[in-house]
């Protein structure tokens, strides 16, 4: 009982007159298909979900009010984490502000990526922007350079 366990072994029955490799590969792509629709090991989607898919499975819901600029960044450090989450948008505010609901029980996970989605933030608001720097050392080299090695192109014809 034990070895079959540990070696699982799949039989695939295709009827057919003649057997080739594209009634092959789409006896393959029909059993594929089987196992994405059949639910083995746990009944609830994980990730990214909906807001009824999320309450369904009974354990509770936390939320959180995001911007709309970082709602991608969010999204990434919730997934490290590996947090069941569900976004919500609500349009009467303009620009749109969006919710995030969580599971009551993901509290802990909840708390890091509260703290990482934080610093990420800060950080972003204290890097200086690259135009700003840009224009900066435009403004150098315009001052401290020397005129003559600029030369004015003219076009000629």
């Amino acid at each position: 009982m034990q070895e079959e366990v540990e070696n699982k072994v799949v039989n695939l029955a295709i009827t057919t007159t003649r057997l080739t490799v594209r009634t092959l590969i789409s006896g393959l792509r029909m059993y594929i298909g089987y196992r994405k629709h059949k639910k083995m090991h746990d009944p609830y989607k994980h990730g990214k979900q909906t807001v009824k898919q999320l309450i369904k499975q009974g354990q509770g819901a936390t939320s959180m009010v995001i911007g709309n600029e970082s709602l991608k960044l969010f999204e990434r450090i919730a997934r490290k984490y590996g947090v069941d989450y569900a976004v919500t948008k609500d349009r009467s505010v303009d620009p749109p502000n969006y919710t995030v609901f969580f599971k009551a029980r993901d509290a802990d996970a909840l708390q890091l990526i509260v703290d990482e989605y934080a610093d990420r933030i800060m950080e972003r608001k204290n890097k200086p922007s690259v135009r700003e720097n840009l224009a900066k050392f435009n403004e150098y080299v315009m001052t401290h350079c020397r005129p003559d090695r600029f030369r004015e192109k003219e076009l000629v014809r």
